[in-house]
């Protein structure tokens, strides 16, 4: 079951409905900035993690100016898209709220997200959108982010690896994810969408000797559900 720290109480509650009725994802964005963005991927997380628990999620945006050009900005980064506040949709059985750490809780549970710094990088123009998805994925989204060249190096290096390994792994036999894999992933993900978490499990992937390329494979995208980093974007490119 999805659990959340919920920021009006810093205890552990639960983020789907018992029925599994449309839970609503409401992100309160700061603005169009890194923070307004991280604000937006965490929301992203919930709804991606909230649908493989088999849990219908209803996505929307609030409280920010400028929302047109977030949205663009969040698109670019993998963040599927958040409908205004207000629009028409689906009955929910139950709210929770994204806000950024220290602005207003409203009266629901809700997930606080650290601010994020871009470090005097220009990342308006989302250059390598889905390095810096991973830059602010790499840690949690209670701890304070910031995206300096170094880390946003860092991400590029991880992604061009593993989407080149991805690539290889898909040329072998497929074999199935393997139970005690599944559980970590989905451990990691379910407790406060630790993506952390589950990226030191595919790190531990890579080099298992123990497992076959084939399984590598079925592994990482199904991780990439949950991340969004388009890791199989390489498959069937020429080697």
């Amino acid at each position: 079951m999805l659990r959340i720290i919920d920021a009006r109480t810093h205890k552990p509650a639960t983020a789907a409905p018992a029925r599994r009725g449309p839970t609503r994802v409401e992100a309160h964005a700061p603005g169009r900035d890194t923070t307004g963005l991280r604000v937006l991927l965490v929301a992203d997380l919930l709804v991606r993690a909230l649908e493989l628990d088999g849990t219908p999620a209803w996505a929307l945006l609030t409280g920010v100016e400028d929302g047109t050009r977030l949205r663009a900005d969040a698109a670019a980064l993998g963040v599927r898209p958040f409908e205004d506040d207000g629009a028409a949709g689906p009955g929910a059985g139950q709210a929770v709220y994204v806000v950024r750490q220290g602005g207003a809780t409203p009266d629901g549970a809700t997930v606080a997200v650290a601010p994020a710094d871009a470090a005097g990088q220009d990342i308006a123009g989302l250059a390598a959108p889905d390095a810096v998805r991973l830059a602010l994925l790499e840690r949690h989204h209670h701890a304070r982010v910031e995206l300096d060249a170094s880390a946003l190096d860092d991400a590029r290096d991880t992604l061009a690896r593993w989407r080149r390994a991805v690539a290889a792994w898909a040329r072998q036999p497929s074999r199935p994810v393997p139970g005690e894999v599944r559980d970590q992933l989905r451990a990691a993900w379910e407790d406060d969408l630790d993506a952390p978490g589950v990226l030191s499990v595919l790190r531990r992937v890579e080099t298992d000797p123990d497992l076959p390329d084939g399984a590598r494979f079925e592994i990482y995208a199904y991780a990439d559900r949950f991340l969004g980093l388009h890791l199989a974007r390489d498959v069937g490119a020429p080697a």
